[in-house]
């Protein structure tokens, strides 16, 4: 919630008074698919690099994108598990 709100430039609390059940579900969907934040700079550095540190490659296991990431996280639980603490957090509010 506070990355969107970041992303957005307003306060958690202005989200949780002003958006929906619906958007905020939207919203995680449109993360899901095309990322923002931290995490995507993160990525495209590690895309960078990778590429620069394979070109100078003499011999060996070529570096992986991974390689360069500051941390990997792994999903933890179903991917509709977050979508339902979600819901839950917020009290299942809809508004269209």
């Amino acid at each position: 919630m506070f990355q969107l709100a970041l992303a957005l430039g307003r306060t958690v609390a202005e989200l949780e008074e002003t958006m929906s059940s619906r958007e905020l579900t939207e919203w995680i969907a449109y993360n899901a698919i095309q990322p923002f934040g931290d995490t995507r700079a993160d990525l495209r550095s590690a895309i960078i690099a990778s590429t620069v540190a394979n070109c100078h490659r003499t011999s060996g296991t070529p570096f992986k994108v991974a390689d360069f990431m500051p941390y990997e996280e792994k999903p933890k639980g179903a991917p509709g598990d977050a979508v339902k603490q979600l819901r839950a957090m917020f009290g299942g509010k809809r508004n269209g």
